[in-house]
């Protein structure tokens, strides 16, 4: 394990549906939102989008106005999952440093898809759950929302609420803060 100053923060967005998925379909991954964290400095580095091509489900048009992902955007932009993981892989190390996410949502879906699909899970099993180190830093009684951490926390949310790539900078920030106390 390399020691470092630095923590992965990812944010994951997976098809979706008001209600029940149609027949066939199941939630997948369709945005790795990552970024990495100084947690020295608190410079956020490297943040990107990296948008994954669904096969067993399609972008309905709620997840649509929920993430702002189009089936047209992930069509044009979009790479296969198996790429998305060779990316965590080859551009952060991913399986070298501690990572983050806001709950355990990211961490469950991405080990999930990974089993399915026969992947060896990219990640570094170290993780931080924001989510509950931001209540227990904070002081609240229970977890709340990333909007309203950043709000209890003074700081904007920058970008699309519900967009890989901004949440996870969004997530980063709460983190530094709890870092920092």
């Amino acid at each position: 394990m390399k020691t470092t100053d630095k923590i992965i923060v990812i944010d994951l967005e997976a098809t979706c549906w008001e209600g029940q998925p149609p027949a066939g379909q199941v939630n997948e991954i369709i945005e790795i939102g990552i970024c990495e964290l100084d947690t020295l400095t608190g410079d956020i580095t490297k943040n990107k989008g990296i948008l994954i091509q669904p096969t067993r489900s399609t972008i309905s048009p709620f997840c649509t106005q929920l993430t702002t992902i189009t089936p047209e955007l992930v069509a044009r932009e979009g790479v296969t999952f198996p790429e998305a993981i060779e990316m965590l892989q080859e551009e952060y190390e991913a399986d070298m440093f501690t990572w983050a996410s806001y709950g355990m949502y990211d961490l469950n879906m991405l080990t999930k898809q990974c089993k399915f699909r026969n992947i060896n899970y990219p990640l570094n099993h170290q993780h931080i759950n924001v989510k509950e180190l931001f209540a227990e830093t904070f002081g609240l009684r229970k977890a709340t929302g990333m909007n309203w951490a950043l709000e209890l926390l003074k700081i904007p949310l920058e970008g699309t609420h519900h967009r890989g790539v901004d949440d996870a900078k969004n997530i980063a920030k709460i983190l530094h803060w709890c870092l920092k106390q």
